[in-house]
C-alpha cells in the first residue's frame, strides 16, 4: 500500500473495476447502480465477509424520499434479510445509524435495528460501538447531536476478528503487575491496548489521535457533494478489524464509495450498490484516482488539527468583546 502524509494523495495500481448490476466474482470492486433488493437477489448465499454500510435516516436526504416511520423499517428490514443471507458464516455485518427526527422527538435508529437484525438467524450483537466528532448541525432545543452508532454483528459464534490490527498505543506502556509470580514485570500488552468501543479519544489522554475521526465536512480532504459522507478512516478500522486480504466486503447503499475504498486500500475486494447515479459516477471517479496515485484522503491514525489559537476562526470576535451577551459567554 502507498503511504500518504495527512490529505495528501495515495495510489493503488492494477484495480480491476467493473460497472454491473448483476453480481459477479470477475472484480476487485463491482459498483452497481439500481435497487439494492434486485441487485442482491443475484448474490449466491454467503459471499460477503463483511457488510457495512450507513442506510438512509428517513430525515428527506435529496438522496432519499421520506416514508413513514413504520414502511421506513419494513423497507430496511427488507434489505437486511437479504444483507444476512449473503453473508459468510462467521462475517460480520456493521450497519452504522444516527437518529430518526419527528415533531423534534429524537428517535435512536439502532434501538430499533437491533430488533430488525437480531431477529435475523444466528446473529449475534458484538459491540454498540460509539463515533463520536466535534462538528455538525447546530440544535437550538435540544443538545447537538455529536455521535452516531454502529451495530456490529457477528453471523455465527465463531467469527473472524483482527484485534492486533486496530491496537491503540498503551495510556501507561510502563504499568507493572504489583503482585504474584510476575511481581514487577510490565503487564500491559506491547501491540498496544484494545481500542475500546468509542472511537473518539481526547488529546490530553493520549499522544497519537489515532481513534479521534472527524466527519466529513466542508475542509475535509475527502469531501464530495454528498450531504452525509462518512470517511475512509471510519470504515478503514472495520475493514483490517473484521477481514483478510482477499474477502469481500460489500456496502448496500455506498454513496460515494468511502467503504469500497477503504476495502481497496487495505487489498480486498469491494462490491457497492446505489440507485443514484451521481453518486455512483463520483465513486468510479474517486477509485479511479486511487488507481492513479490521485485520491485525496486522511490516512488512518491521522492526528487532528488543534487550532492554536492564533488564527481567525479561533479569537472571540470584537464583536463579542462589546457586548454584555459576549462578555457573560467570554466569562462562563
Amino acid at each position: 500500500m502507498s503511504q500518504a502524509k495527512p490529505n495528501e494523495t495515495i495510489g493503488i495500481k492494477g484495480l480491476n473495476i467493473e460497472t454491473s448490476n448483476c453480481y459477479s466474482t470477475e472484480h476487485d470492486v463491482l459498483l452497481a447502480n439500481c435497487d439494492v433488493i434486485e441487485f442482491l437477489k443475484t448474490v449466491p448465499s454467503e459471499t460477503f465477509q463483511l457488510i457495512v454500510t450507513s442506510p438512509p435516516y428517513n430525515i428527506g436526504k435529496p438522496y432519499e424520499k421520506r416514508q413513514e416511520f413504520v414502511d421506513y423499517l419494513n423497507w430496511q428490514k427488507s434489505i437486511i434479510k437479504e444483507c444476512v443471507r449473503t453473508l459468510k458464516k462467521g462475517g460480520s455485518l456493521c450497519w452504522e445509524v444516527g437518529n430518526y427526527i419527528e415533531n423534534g422527538e429524537v428517535f435512536p435508529l439502532d434501538v430499533f435495528f437491533y430488533d430488525i437484525i437480531k431477529d435475523q438467524a444466528d446473529m449475534h450483537l458484538r459491540n454498540r460501538i460509539i463515533w463520536t466528532f466535534e462538528h455538525g448541525l447546530h440544535a437550538s432545543k435540544r443538545l447537538s447531536g455529536r455521535y452516531e452508532t454502529i451495530l456490529w454483528f457477528s453471523k455465527g459464534d465463531e467469527y473472524k476478528f483482527n484485534l492486533d490490527n486496530i491496537r491503540v498505543p498503551q495510556k501507561y506502556p510502563g504499568k507493572t503487575y504489583y503482585k504474584g509470580p510476575n511481581r514487577g514485570k510490565p503487564s500491559a500488552n506491547p501491540k498496544g491496548k484494545n481500542p475500546g468501543d468509542i472511537w473518539k479519544v481526547f488529546y490530553e489522554d493520549w499522544e497519537t489521535l489515532v481513534w479521534d475521526i472527524p466527519n466529513v465536512k466542508a475542509n475535509h480532504p475527502e469531501k464530495t457533494i454528498h450531504p452525509a459522507q462518512y470517511p475512509i478512516e471510519l470504515i478503514e478500522r472495520l475493514v483490517v478489524a473484521l477481514t483478510d486480504p482477499g474477502d469481500v466486503v460489500f456496502d448496500p447503499f455506498m454513496g460515494v464509495g468511502s467503504t469500497l475504498l477503504a476495502a481497496s486500500i487495505h487489498g480486498r475486494r469491494a462490491v457497492g450498490v446505489d440507485k443514484e447515479k451521481q453518486y455512483v459516477d463520483i465513486s468510479l471517479e474517486r477509485l479511479n484516482k486511487l488507481q492513479n496515485g490521485a485520491l485525496k484522503y486522511r490516512p488512518l491514525g491521522t492526528k487532528k488539527y488543534i487550532p492554536s489559537g492564533k488564527e481567525k476562526v479561533a479569537r472571540i470576535p470584537e464583536q463579542w468583546m462589546n457586548s454584555n451577551e459576549g462578555n457573560q459567554r467570554i466569562l462562563a
